[in-house]
């Protein structure tokens, strides 16, 4: 397995958030030795959870580490959007997860998003020119906002990395890791 032990990756999630689409991900990145936080919008509900949608119905609960007022972007290595219908169609409302998405699209840093998640990059303005993926009901979306689309496992293109859906969630997590370390690696070249 990877070692990515010194990354620290924040994901960005709230109510509605597609269950395996964010815990897959949390559990992989933590196995490759990263600190994985969890961020909500919470300040208007004062959240220590958020609840997960699970495929047809209502899942689990996973606990949120900070609120998203209180995150500093830079002090992350990537940041990873879960999809499902209901999540990212909540943040794209919020200013504050757009601000922070697109201080991570800025500084170059790895942005993973899968499923429905892409509604977010597009909402950032990140797509026109890029390849992506998506949930196949948002592909239009995706093209309309200037994106090109591709029905792929995985499609990365400079440091943002887009999935389709859950049964994508292999591949998805292993490019995240990918691409973190390569990053890291970069980044202590540039130092030396």
């Amino acid at each position: 397995m990877p070692d990515i032990t010194s990354a620290k990756i924040l994901i960005l999630a709230t109510d509605g958030f597609e269950e395996t689409e964010l815990t897959v991900p949390q559990s992989r990145l933590r196995q490759a030795g990263a600190t994985v936080h969890v961020v909500a919008p919470q300040s208007r509900e004062h959240k220590e959870s958020i609840r997960g949608w699970d495929k047809t119905d209502w899942g689990k609960n996973v606990a949120v580490d900070h609120d998203l007022e209180d995150i500093d972007p830079a002090a992350y290595d990537a940041l990873v959007l879960p999809g499902g219908q209901i999540n990212p169609d909540k943040l794209r409302l919020e200013a504050k997860a757009l601000e922070v998405i697109r201080a991570f699209l800025t500084s170059g840093k790895v942005v993973a998003a899968i499923c429905h998640a892409p509604w977010l990059l597009i909402e950032a303005g990140a797509v026109k020119g890029r390849d992506l993926t998506s949930f196949a009901s948002i592909r239009t979306d995706v093209i309309n906002a200037g994106g090109r689309w591709h029905d792929q496992a995985v499609v990365t293109d400079h440091g943002i990395i887009t999935s389709r859906n859950p049964g994508d969630l292999d591949a998805f997590s292993a490019k995240i890791i990918e691409e973190v370390q390569e990053g890291r690696h970069e980044a202590r070249q540039l130092a030396a």
